[in-house]
């Protein structure tokens, strides 16, 4: 009863070159390029996931990351969930919109780090940990034994390391996760049993050729 979670990071969105905090309001969604890059995504993943049996879709609840997963639920049939477990940073409302360069300097905490927030008011890595890795297990266990499909950004694919590999939540490496890329983990155990299931990394940052920029 093999479970996969096959973890998407949303295509170029304009938050992205225009360097501002996407949030709620800030995120305008995909670029025309992003928009390519999921319409491939779909391509790539109903050939790789339309014979595997049950199959579900999730994304986040931002605009980048629901437009990348439309076209993926259409193409394989069902509708997206909209799960704000799977955000990147929950930053401040009055971050969002702003330059990022802008919101990491002038709101900087001192000492902010693992378990102390970067920015006023902002998350802190340990707790987005936390977040990212209970949406991604509850979403395991309500699947199990079927292929899912979880639509996010660079810190939900991060999440499953923590999440499924049991990395510790300061990591002594780093990952580079271009958007449009798929990263994909694999069970043949109980994902809600005890002990832990332990997880295959099938894949990770696989872009199908797009450009790592």
């Amino acid at each position: 009863m093999r479970t996969r979670l096959i973890f998407v990071r949303h295509g170029e969105s304009l938050h992205q070159l225009e360097g501002i905090v996407g949030g709620p309001r800030g995120c305008r969604g995909l670029t025309a390029l992003g928009h390519e890059q999921a319409h491939d995504l779909a391509n790539r993943l109903t050939g790789d996931v339309a014979a595997d049996g049950p199959v579900a879709v999730y994304s986040s609840v931002l605009r980048r990351a629901v437009e990348t997963a439309q076209p993926i639920g259409a193409a394989l049939g069902v509708r997206p969930v909209a799960d704000c477990g799977l955000c990147t940073w929950h930053t401040p409302p009055y971050a969002d919109g702003l330059p990022t360069a802008r919101f990491r300097t002038e709101h900087a905490v001192a000492g902010g780090g693992v378990f102390r927030p970067f920015e006023e008011g902002n998350e802190s890595w340990a707790e987005l940990v936390v977040r990212v890795s209970r949406a991604i297990m509850e979403i395991a266990h309500r699947h199990r034994g079927a292929t899912v499909v979880l639509v996010g950004h660079s810190e939900t694919v991060e999440g499953a390391f923590h999440a499924l590999a049991a990395q510790p939540i300061f990591r002594a490496f780093d990952l580079d996760v271009p958007p449009a890329s798929i990263t994909e983990w694999t069970t043949d155990h109980d994902p809600g049993g005890w002990p832990p299931a332990r997880w295959t990394l099938r894949r990770f940052a696989d872009t199908g050729g797009w450009p790592r920029a």
